[in-house]
């Protein structure tokens, strides 16, 4: 994140407080974070504040006419951006936005801007269903600049349970993450991606299972930047914690424990896919006889009898039509080329990430990863430092959208 530029606007509001945290989190990240405060917000949240967490000026309307090396400040701040995050936007700044129009430093800046806008809205329920509010959100939405994350439900500060809570710092981050590799290219638009994720269990009885440690961060932030950048989303899931984090912004979330659940599930999206991404760990192997009472210790089998699984990627193979594209995983030790090539061609898929679950900071349960792509061309992609699973998300995305299409 070294380098990049992001651009912060911070309306009047309660819901500026989380805003702290976001501004906070990318200033440790390496990212270049300067923050704009309309007068309201500062009834919330001092300038001092995100200074603080920024290490850069914070600024308002009494800095506006304030020549910055001789240019004005909205001019200047309008083309440092590489990305711009308004949050919390009120109903007032959202109608200006909608109209053009530009009465204060924020708005001002947003027009002498031509940096992607990303756009986290929050206010009384009441306020937020106005018929004339949904019509400014609807039109500001028919731009391209203005990406959006709509605001959730629950407790609002005013006591009112419903729509018009701020999307969370854990929604935010990773859009402004997306929104730095993407430059704002929605690329995927049109597309339909299914995706798997997580780790499948196969129950010997209501309370023990064979598993493994994957916890589905993978699949999830590959269903994050495929979203962020246009496409539909499916995501088809074995037990995550990490869940609530796409689900909440419209995509696909469907629940499964084992590998037949899993395979059920993959089948009924698949005609419907463009991509098909099997980032999930399916089990190779069940108990061969399930117990639907729990067993007792001494009744537990001193050999466990185990019966084969279906082969979910395979399967998808035998159907998949020209037009679609099916990518695996394979995670491995050792060498992770061989094996990865080996399973590309024995599964008949058109890609496969080869993950080093062997090596420090990647593989299951890590927030970071490392990889080799590798597709039925012959093409390979290195990712040869730990990176974040989202940043791999997008480079996967970018790699199976950059093979050749025979």
């Amino acid at each position: 994140m070294q380098g990049y530029r992001v651009l912060v606007g911070v309306g009047g509001g309660i819901a500026a407080y989380k805003v702290c945290e976001v501004v906070s989190t990318l200033a440790k990240d390496g990212v270049q974070v300067r923050t704009v405060l309309t007068d309201a917000a500062q009834e919330f949240v001092t300038p001092l504040t995100f200074a603080t967490l920024s290490r850069y000026p914070a600024y308002g309307d009494r800095d506006f006419w304030q020549p910055v090396h001789g240019r004005p400040l909205h001019i200047e701040l309008g083309e440092w951006a590489d990305i711009f995050l308004l949050a919390p936007l009120t109903a007032n700044t959202l109608a200006k936005l909608a109209h053009g129009m530009a009465d204060n430093l924020l708005t001002n800046t947003v027009l002498a801007s031509t940096c992607p806008v990303l756009l986290a809205p929050a206010m009384n329920t009441d306020m937020w269903e106005q018929a004339a509010v949904q019509r400014n959100w609807q039109q500001v939405q028919q731009d391209s600049r203005y990406h959006t994350l709509a605001p959730g439900s629950g407790l609002l500060a005013c006591d009112r349970v419903g729509a018009g809570r701020m999307a969370e710092p854990a929604e935010i981050l990773p859009y402004v993450r997306s929104l730095l590799h993407t430059q704002g290219d929605r690329d995927l638009i049109g597309k339909h991606l299914l995706i798997s994720a997580g780790g499948t269990r196969e129950f010997l009885d209501p309370v023990r299972f064979i598993g493994n440690p994957s916890t589905g961060k993978m699949g999830i932030a590959l269903a994050q930047a495929a979203h962020h950048r246009g496409a539909k989303v499916t995501l088809v899931y074995a037990p995550s914690t990490a869940i609530e984090s796409v689900r909440a912004f419209g995509v696909r979330c469907i629940a499964v424990e084992t590998a037949v659940e899993m395979r059920q599930a993959m089948l009924a999206h698949f005609s419907q896919a463009d991509w098909t991404i099997m980032a999930a760990a399916v089990a190779d192997v069940k108990p061969a006889d399930y117990s639907p009472e729990k067993l007792s210790k001494s009744a537990l089998p001193e050999n466990l009898l185990l019966a084969p699984v279906p082969d979910i990627v395979a399967e998808l193979a035998s159907l998949k039509q020209p037009h679609q594209r099916l990518v695996g995983f394979a995670a491995q030790t050792g060498d992770i080329v061989t094996p990865a090539k080996e399973k590309l061609v024995r599964k008949q898929l058109d890609a496969i990430a080869a993950n080093p679950i062997d090596q420090p900071n990647s593989g299951f349960g890590s927030d970071t990863n490392q990889a080799i792509f590798l597709d039925r061309h012959g093409r390979q992609h290195h990712i040869d430092q730990p990176c974040s699973k989202l940043t791999m998300a997008h480079q996967l995305l970018d790699f199976i959208h950059a093979m050749p299409k025979c």
